[in-house]
């Protein structure tokens, strides 16, 4: 008879095994993600991460940047893996905000997540090229940046990069809401990312969860698909394709009338004929959360007031200054 293994024996075993099946590149085994949801002002995003967590709560208004995380067990006395949540408030009036959770330490393990509100099909494209350029921006930078240390880790990074999105319902006619779906696949598609309608139905929140819980956790990936523009559309990256999305939907006659330099400015010219955007004013939310009375501090607003007529005061002073300068001279 063998004798049993011994508790030690049990763990180093444990221990190795992991040890050999770790990340590719360095032999570590990542367990911390990181989900960054932009979009749309009132867009869902909150509730979308409240259904990931199985928190029973009633969503409240996201003024600026809230964070909260997650833990999912992996197996018996194996550490929980941990997935931070970012969510950005405010639609596209608070974007300086997106270099906070986008770091050169998050950027190998970041998922992006893109929720637009197809309610205001005129905001849609603004809204997207806004949030989509300002993330570009500080990620090129962070690489650029990253590039001059350690050209090695910039190149993958640049390389695994993508955004997932995922968009609310459409309930428009079929050919408004045919220029939405094909629009939205084929900026999903270049983008690599993955394309998901929903909205309050238990069942489409469900399949988000699923896709959410994906990029944070690692579980596997859905293979479900759905193309047709009737019902919520729900594409997995790398399973649509340019030919399946077709050409911009405007007759033949037109699309020679459209200058464009790229594909993307070809798509948005089409676009913003049926939706034309509204002055990019409206869609900054102009109203100040310091203002706000359910955030009320008598002490604090008090002093606030004062620094404020201090600044009048000076600034009244400054230009009197200037003005006596003009005129000596």
């Amino acid at each position: 008879m063998m004798p049993s293994e011994t508790l030690w024996e049990i763990a180093k075993a444990e221990v190795e095994k992991h040890g050999s099946s770790g990340g590719e590149g360095d032999g570590l085994e990542i367990g911390e993600k990181s989900v960054f949801f932009i979009g749309s002002k009132n867009g869902g995003m909150t509730t979308i991460i409240l259904r990931c967590l199985d928190r029973d709560e009633p969503p409240k208004p996201t003024l600026a940047l809230e964070y909260t995380y997650g833990r999912r067990a992996k197996g018996h006395n194996i550490p929980k893996d941990i997935a931070h949540f970012w969510e950005l408030g405010g639609g596209t009036s608070l974007l300086d905000l997106i270099s906070i959770p986008i770091t050169s330490d998050t950027s190998r393990t970041f998922s992006l997540v893109l929720v637009l509100d197809l309610s205001k099909p005129n905001d849609l494209w603004p809204t997207m090229e806004n949030l989509l350029q300002a993330t570009k921006s500080h990620v090129d930078k962070m690489i650029m940046k990253l590039g001059k240390t350690n050209s090695k880790a910039a190149s993958e990074m640049r390389q695994k990069i993508w955004s997932n999105m995922q968009k609310d319902h459409p309930d428009f006619d079929s050919e408004k809401r045919k220029v939405i779906c094909k629009t939205l696949r084929f900026v999903a598609h270049y983008y690599g990312a993955s394309l998901m309608f929903t909205s309050k139905s238990e069942a489409l929140l469900l399949k988000i969860r699923g896709v959410i819980n994906q990029l944070a956790f690692g579980i596997d990936k859905s293979k479900s698909i759905c193309v047709d523009q009737n019902k919520p559309l729900f594409i997995t990256a790398g399973l649509d394709s340019l030919s399946q999305i077709g050409s911009p939907p405007v007759p033949d006659n037109d699309i020679g009338k459209l200058h464009a330099h790229s594909p993307m400015e070809l798509w948005k010219k089409v676009y913003e004929r049926v939706f034309p955007p509204k002055s990019i004013n409206t869609l900054k939310d102009i109203k100040d959360p310091a203002r706000d009375p359910q955030y009320a501090e008598s002490e604090v607003d008090e002093m606030r007031i004062q620094k404020d007529q201090e600044l009048e005061q000076y600034k009244r002073s400054s230009s009197k200054s200037r003005k006596q300068i003009e005129l000596d001279s």
